[in-house]
């Protein structure tokens, strides 16, 4: 399997017109944007975290932490979201990926040195793959 959301050029110009320049780059390209730089990184508020392309419920407010690593933290993906893992070979590391299980937007990696008492995994997602609603009402703390 590519590593690389699916391409169907008619989609493309679709997501060319709707994201950003940064957001089709990281979603669609499979692009990293740089640490610290991300409007989500030290989000706060309660809420949840949706992909930027297709609104898909990603994580919650409660699933996230500061990791210091400079890229929006989560320890958990909601039970809905259907995140899939990818094998990542690029740039001589071995990573797994994570994509929007709706889209197969490319949301960031994710590792095994999360906090232990939630299963040891760390989420490490762009922020410009994702969309921010502090609309708090449905939504369950996990």
């Amino acid at each position: 399997m590519s590593r690389y959301p699916k391409f169907d050029a008619e989609r493309d110009q679709e997501w060319k017109s709707r994201l950003t320049k940064l957001q089709y780059h990281v979603t669609r390209e499979a692009g990293t944007e740089r640490p610290n730089s991300g409007k989500y990184n030290l989000e706060d508020r309660e809420g949840c975290y949706k992909c930027i392309c297709c609104g898909h419920i990603l994580f919650t407010s409660s699933m996230k932490y500061h990791s210091g690593c400079g890229w929006p933290a989560f320890h958990t993906e909601d039970p809905d979201a259907g995140i899939k893992r990818i094998e990542d070979n690029s740039h001589n590391m071995i990573r797994t990926e994570v994509r929007c299980g709706s889209c197969d937007a490319h949301l960031g990696h994710v590792f095994e040195d999360g906090p232990l008492e939630f299963g040891g995994e760390r989420y490490c997602i762009n922020s410009a793959s994702m969309d921010f609603d502090n609309d708090t009402e449905g939504i369950d703390d996990n």
